[in-house]
């Protein structure tokens, strides 16, 4: 028995060891690793491949204001070093399959006999690919369609190369791959599914949207799993939109809302949204649109998405003009923050609007500012929000200044009884106010003090302070609060965690809190009306002065309300008002013709052939008529015109003769507002700022040529240079002289010195000839509005230069006594771009530096 066990036990043990082998093709073989590598590196592979797939799916935010992505995985920018990797699940995932392929691979003359092989090889690209290494990725795709022709994963294969190649902006051979594949493969309802979904993000990803249509159609279609069947469902609305197809859009949207509970219940809320937002108020019933949004308000599934619905209930009543109710629900929506920072932007910029348009300027410019906020830095929304808050501060100047000043001149055109019952009426409401305030404080204070459950904390000699807790209506209470503060707690920064003992200051101040004195109601200088009549101007030249400003206020805010804005009707009204004050003669010709170009945009023709005929019949000779009279035959030649003016002001430019040209710019861009001719002043003007000011000018004045003219030549090519060719520039780190073979010498003058500068560039010249150097050359260059430069050209090395300044010093033909320095060219480039010369100086090696920098 014991032989026959020892037999057996052997056998078992050889045919084990025939069955690891992975060089033979037996049934043994085949099956042995098929099944360990399925139930061992597979297994445990896919569990961390979908505890990774898991987490990536609880991270991810969709942005239901863009075309949502077929795919909820969100690439980032950074990228990953070999060997490294961003999730550790995907990273075992990766590790298990690899282990699958080396220990259970049977591949025997250029044929793999484990079926499972191909699987891992999917779960490997997988790994790689939700891990965001597509090269790799890319590598084990295509390793099956290569070695696996006959294998079953073949198409998901191509489905994957596809998504990898797309996430590597391939999207042009993603769709030729899968084309080819639909056509020749036979698909099933998931792998036809799969493969449109990723067709259609592919031409998502070109812009091409009608072509993206029928495939996320076919997606929806044919997808099983009912939470994709929801997204893509989604998708398919928001595409319809896109082009326009309202009521193909709101069908796909039915379609999302009918899978109700199959579906994941962000999906159904959002389509309802997106349904809301196409809603035709002029056609559509108004009363069950409203029941509806009040229905979802008040379902207590919705609520983690109120802060949609409250949105969308504000746009009701902002659409149906009900303002004041909007408000509230814009403020709701606000109060019930969820994450939406793109939903929240729209909430406080909505509120800004409603507050522009109600005159509100200061409030509206405090919305602006939480727009901001909840917007990415330096993206174009950003900077066009930025740049309408800075125009804001515009509007406020101005208007502030055309409210007071027209109260002012109000005042002064009033009789000195007038006047002076004006102000007594004045006085006495304020009084009244003061001593209401006065009555309040003090009921307030014994109100605080006879609370029974009021403890008084305050002793002195024993006994207990008289007066209330509550004491700041008192300015001697307060000085007295403050002095006990600093005794008891000592000099503390207004801070987080001020009681800290940590927080206290170690300084020592020798300051007393004096009591401000209370000056009574009856000797108070405020409520005398006295005081305001003074204030009066009461000369004509005075009067005069406040009214230029006031005028050229108006005339402002009709310039900003029309370019900047696109408020058409405020611009109109400011225009028509200065009109109505016969205002000097300079701004009334611009204003009318600014009437004429504004009353065309709002379609009234009539009033816009108005100004019109007034400029052509009462103002004959000028520009405005022979522009509106003949409007293609202006010519560059006549020196009335603004492109005349604006090619002598470019050879100024030339001429470097910058902080002129900017001024200029100024004056013309005023003069000829409305015109064509801006945007290049205005471009010219940001192009003269650079040379003078340097980089971070030039980006501000880029910027705000590229989002108030967006739609010109000017605008275009400034956010062209904005996005594309600032950020190669940005950089102000000096480089080391050794990487540099090609260094100028360099002389600096004071711009007023220019003539100084001009006989050293000719000895210069001079001793170049001399000595023969003809690959050196000389140059005066502007730096800024105080320093020019002489530069001799063409030096190999840095010692090279000083060596040819110091010969040039001591030579005493030339005597050239002027302090110098040596700089790399492109070294010379950033300063230039920078204006950075003191910091290069500072930097620079002693030996380098000027002896006396100051010429």
């Amino acid at each position: 028995m014991k032989a026959t066990y020892k037999i057996t036990l052997f056998l078992l043990a050889v045919l084990f060891l025939a069955a690891c082998s992975r060089k033979k093709n037996t049934f043994m073989s085949r099956n042995y690793h098929a099944v360990t590598a399925e139930y061992n590196a597979l297994y445990n592979g896919g569990l961390a491949f979908e505890a990774g797939k898991e987490e990536l799916t609880l991270t991810y935010r969709d942005n239901y204001w863009e075309i949502l992505p077929v795919e909820r995985f969100e690439q980032e920018e950074s990228m990953t070093l070999p060997g490294q990797s961003k999730d550790p699940n995907f990273n075992r995932a990766e590790e298990k399959a690899a282990k699958a392929i080396q220990k259970h691979s049977i591949y025997i003359d250029g044929k793999e006999y484990n079926p499972q092989i191909d699987e891992a090889y999917m779960m490997l690209g997988k790994a790689r690919y939700f891990d965001q290494r597509f090269i790799p990725a890319l590598d084990a795709f295509n390793f099956i369609l290569n070695k696996y022709p006959t294998s079953n994963n073949i198409n998901r294969a191509n489905v994957w190369k596809a998504k990898t190649n797309i996430r590597l902006n391939n999207e042009d051979i993603a769709l030729e791959n899968l084309q080819e594949m639909m056509k020749e493969a036979d698909l099933d309802d998931e792998e036809l599914a799969e493969a449109s979904a990723i067709m259609a993000q592919a031409y998502i990803n070109l812009d091409s949207i009608s072509e993206a249509v029928p495939y996320i159609k076919l997606a929806s279609e044919y997808i099983q799993d009912n939470e994709l069947k929801g997204r893509y469902a989604y998708i398919k609305g928001q595409l319809y939109n896109r082009l326009g197809e309202r009521d193909s859009a709101n069908m796909a949207f039915d379609e999302v809302i009918e899978l109700n509970r199959k579906s994941p219940r962000v999906y159904m809320i959002n389509a309802y949204i997106a349904k809301a937002r196409n809603f035709d108020y002029d056609k559509e019933d108004r009363s069950a649109f409203l029941e509806l949004l009040q229905e979802l308000e008040a379902n207590r599934e919705n609520r983690p998405f109120l802060d949609k619905i409250y949105n969308q209930i504000g746009e009701y009543y902002r659409s149906t003009k009900n303002i004041d109710t909007a408000v509230i629900y814009y403020n709701k929506s606000i109060k019930d923050f969820k994450n939406d920072r793109t939903l929240q932007s729209m909430n406080y910029s909505t509120l800004a609007e409603i507050n522009f348009d109600a005159a509100e300027y200061k409030r509206a410019g405090a919305y602006y500012d939480s727009t901001l906020n909840f917007l990415e830095e330096n993206s174009r929304t950003w900077r066009r929000f930025k740049k309408k808050r800075e125009n804001l501060d515009d509007v406020i100047k101005y208007e502030d200044i055309a409210t007071l000043n027209d109260s002012v001149l109000r005042l002064a055109n009033m009789s000195e009884a007038q006047q002076r019952a004006y102000f007594e009426d004045y006085t006495a409401r304020l009084k009244a106010l003061a001593i209401e305030d006065s009555i309040s404080s003090v009921k307030a204070e014994k109100q605080i003090a006879n609370n029974e459950f009021y403890k008084k904390e305050n002793k002195t000699a024993g006994k207990e302070t008289q007066g209330g807790k509550f004491y700041f209506y008192n300015s001697a209470t307060v000085a007295f609060g403050k002095q006990e503060f600093k005794k008891r707690w000592g000099d503390r920064n207004l801070e987080d965690d001020w009681r800290r003992s940590s927080k206290r200051s170690t300084g020592i101040t020798n300051e007393v809190v004096v009591a401000e004195e209370v000056v009574p109601i009856s000797q108070n200088e405020m409520f005398k009306p006295e005081t305001y009549l003074n204030m009066l101007p009461k000369t004509q030249e005075a009067i005069d002065s406040i009214t230029k400003e006031r005028n050229f206020a108006y005339y402002q805010l009709g310039l900003i309300y029309k370019e900047k804005f696109k408020e058409y009707g405020l611009a109109a009204n400011r225009l028509e008002k200065l009109l109505s004050f016969n205002p000097e003669e300079r701004l009334i010709l611009p204003s009318k013709y600014n009437l004429h170009k504004i009353y065309a945009q709002l379609g009234d023709m009539a009033m816009s052939d108005k100004y019109k005929n007034d400029i052509i019949n009462n103002h004959p000779d000028s520009r405005y008529a022979e522009i509106l009279l003949n409007p293609n035959t202006v010519l560059a030649t006549d020196e009335s015109s603004p492109e005349f003016k604006y090619k002598a002001l470019y050879k100024e430019f030339e001429a470097a003769k910058y902080q002129y040209v900017i001024d200029t710019s100024d004056e013309y861009i005023i003069l000829y507002n409305g015109d064509d001719i801006v945007p290049k002043l205005e471009l010219l003007k940001a192009t003269a700022i650079a040379r003078q000011q340097g980089f971070e000018a030039y980006k501000k004045a880029l910027n705000f040529v590229s989002l108030t003219y967006p739609n010109s030549d000017e605008g275009k090519q400034a956010q062209q240079i904005y996005s594309q060719v600032l950020p190669k520039i940005a950089n102000k780190n000096f480089i080391a002289d050794e990487e540099s073979d090609n260094w100028k010498v360099m002389y600096r003058f004071d711009s007023d010195n220019r003539e100084a500068a001009i006989a050293l560039q000719e000895k210069l010249d001079k001793a170049i000839t001399e000595y023969n150097y003809y690959n050196m050359s000389t140059s005066i260059d502007y730096y800024d509005p105080q320093t020019i430069f002489v530069i001799i050209h063409g030096l190999n090395t840095r010692l090279g230069g000083r060596g040819f300044g110091e010969i040039l010093k001591e030579n005493k033909k030339y005597k050239i006594k002027d302090p110098f320095f040596e700089i790399a060219t492109q070294n010379y480039k950033i300063i230039q771009i920078h204006k950075n010369l003191d910091e290069y100086l500072t930097a620079a090696p002693v030996e380098q530096k000027e002896d006396n920098p100051q010429k």
